[in-house]
């Protein structure tokens, strides 16, 4: 593919993938420590980006944590409400992820088991997405290849229940700005730092719970969401006045604007897109 359209690729298929992301990947932020689980990797002959400490704020950041629900050691635990994901290692223990969610990530609830993982992941979009949005997602019905610029990521878990997939996926994400925030699309996503190392872990075999809005409220109480679209305690009141000043101060951009200006990014992506797929660039 030409230079140009991947670049178009890059910026705007975070608004359109079904299991995608949300916004464009950013530059690291000069003068903030990237801790060295999150610093760039090697992946085989790909190099897995370091990401920019502005993200890692202290609910994104992998994180050893109590853990109080009934779930047994090795189950993944997904809570799509308080935008987290718990890796429970031993009894009373477990690891924290920061995730992004997507409408198809509030989508389901309940048990279900990983009966498949992928490596760099291909991505397709759906029947239904393309009978509902044709100018999206029609030109991308083909699919896209794995690689970083694909809006699975680095990996995916594939969840079944009773032998059939859910189509819920846990996997990786081309935008890290998006970790910690509700987005138009998409299941469950991660750093790719924490899907490649979560995925190392999880066996086929491995149970997952996603958790429902009332269980979700039951363990980890109410949650606020604030404008620049990450989620915090209620009982936070600090982080939700400091929200509050930077709004109306005008330092948080519109996200609904924001969403808009991405998905017809993504249209003209997609376009440029198919025509690279069928030689006529």
């Amino acid at each position: 593919m030409p230079r140009r359209a991947m670049i178009l690729m890059g910026l705007s298929l975070v608004a359109l993938a079904g299991c995608g992301g949300s916004r464009a990947p950013s530059q690291a932020t000069p003068g903030l420590m990237v801790p060295a689980v999150y610093r760039a990797r090697k992946d085989g002959e790909r190099t897995i980006p370091a990401v920019n400490p502005a993200y890692l704020n202290e609910r994104n950041r992998r994180t050893w944590v109590d853990y109080t629900g009934p779930e047994e050691p090795g189950s993944i635990v997904v809570d799509p409400y308080a935008r987290v994901l718990y890796h429970v290692v031993e009894p009373a223990r477990a690891m924290r992820f920061g995730v992004a969610v997507g409408k198809a990530g509030r989508g389901f609830s309940g048990d279900a088991v990983v009966r498949r993982k992928e490596e760099y992941p291909y991505w397709a979009p759906t029947k239904n997405m393309i009978r509902t949005e044709p100018d999206l997602y029609g030109p991308l019905a083909a699919g896209l290849p794995g690689g970083l610029d694909n809006p699975l990521g680095a990996r995916a878990l594939y969840l079944y229940r009773n032998g059939r997939d859910t189509y819920y996926r846990i996997h990786g994400t081309m935008d890290p700005s998006s970790i910690g925030k509700a987005t138009s699309a998409g299941c469950i996503r991660l750093f790719n730092q924490d899907i490649i190392d979560l995925f190392d872990e999880a066996e086929l075999g491995t149970k997952v719970h996603v958790r429902s809005r009332a269980e979700s409220l039951d363990l980890e109480g109410p949650m606020v969401e604030l404008h620049t679209g990450y989620v915090v305690p209620e009982s936070d009141t600090a982080a939700i006045e400091a929200d509050r000043r930077a709004w109306e101060a005008g330092e948080i951009p519109d996200l609904s604007e924001v969403e808009a200006e991405q998905y017809q990014a993504a249209v003209q992506s997609a376009e440029e897109r198919e025509r690279e797929l069928r030689g006529l660039n």
